[in-house]
């Protein structure tokens, strides 16, 4: 009887299946969870110490803006904690940038309402804690927000007049040396007078008060976008002319696809620093003519030593700036955007 052997060949290989490596656990959010620890300390804070009374009354409220802060820390700590999962690591994500402000503003808000409601430092109604604002949001919201509406529908017809008439009157400047002898010299001489010093002429030949306001807007943003429009024109380079002139451009073409494009980064210059001029200049004719708005809902709180409702509509103001500026960077880098290896974002 024979046997036979089976020797394994040397050459070979035997695959064994591969593991898959061990998923890493994520590592909760640090800064996630100072944040919460700070809002869950304003809560207690809020809730636990009894405010000083002023008057015959107690701040409205009060218990409301704890709950808030206390919610808002068992948010960050669920997420900051639940980092593993999709939805939580997404929101952490969109929140990393901002995560030191989430432990400031906190704190902020807790020594706000220690010298306010608890200890009476700063002296009412002139300093009012956090929780009157809920209050004025929750009670005045339908004249808070006539009054900004009719604001941004202000802004926006001045805005846009001034920086379409200053960016024409740019242009023209920088193209004509006729425009630039004749007209430049008297906008160096009229534009830096502040819009607010015509504001008596304005209501006088203007129809209304609210054709008197959009010329003020108007001519406080379009001396900036103006001026810097005709910078960047008068700026390009002039081989870029002549490179075009070779290939046959007309005079139309060379402003428009030479000289407008090649000048945009400063024009955009120009609208931010129009919108902030149109701002200030919005207050101030909203206090003086307009029957609603952001400026009167001022001066109507100042009336009335409502002032919890002037540091609302302040924030409210703010808050719609920081949008129209965020706004007007979307477009900036939209228009921008065959510039982006060339210019500095």
């Amino acid at each position: 009887m024979t046997t036979t052997s089976v020797i394994p060949n040397a050459n070979a290989t035997v695959t064994a299946p591969a593991l898959a490596p061990p998923q890493r656990q994520a590592a909760p959010w640090r800064a996630g969870l100072l944040a919460a620890f700070a809002w869950l300390a304003l809560g207690l804070l809020t809730l636990a110490w009894p405010n000083k009374e002023v008057g015959f009354s107690d701040w409205a409220f009060t218990a409301e803006f704890g709950y808030a802060a206390t919610a808002v820390a068992l948010l960050l700590a669920a997420l900051s904690l639940g980092a593993a999962s999709k939805a939580a690591a997404r929101a952490v994500r969109l929140l990393r940038p901002a995560g030191q402000w989430l432990v400031a503003l906190p704190v902020l808000l807790g020594v706000w309402e220690v010298l306010t409601a608890k200890l009476g430092v700063l002296p009412s109604p002139f300093f009012a804690p956090p929780q009157s604002l809920i209050e004025v949001y929750a009670e005045d919201w339908p004249r808070l927000g006539l009054s900004t509406a009719h604001s941004l529908r202000l802004l926006v017809h001045g805005f846009a007049s001034g920086a379409a008439v200053g960016f024409l009157v740019g242009v023209w400047i920088g193209w004509s040396r006729i425009a630039g002898y004749w007209v430049h010299p008297v906008l160096r001489f009229l534009g830096p007078v502040p819009a607010s010093a015509l504001l008596p002429l304005a209501f006088f030949f203007a129809p209304s008060s609210y054709a008197a306001a959009v010329f003020l807007i108007a001519l406080a943003t379009g001396f900036p976008v103006a001026v810097l429009t005709w910078s960047g024109v008068a700026s390009v380079n002039k081989s870029y002319y002549d490179v075009a002139r070779t290939l046959g451009a007309s005079a139309s073409f060379l402003v428009l696809r030479v000289a407008i494009p090649a000048a945009l980064p400063q024009v955009f210059v120009g609208l931010f620093m129009g919108l902030g001029a149109a701002f200030s200049v919005l207050v101030t004719a909203e206090m003086m003519g307009v029957k609603a708005g952001l400026g009167w809902y001022l001066q109507w709180s100042q009336g009335w030593a409502a002032y919890s409702n002037m540091y609302a509509a302040l924030i409210v103001m703010a808050a719609l700036c920081s949008g129209l500026i965020t706004l007007l960077f979307k477009v900036r880098d939209r228009a921008l955007s065959w510039q982006k290896g060339t210019v500095k974002w």
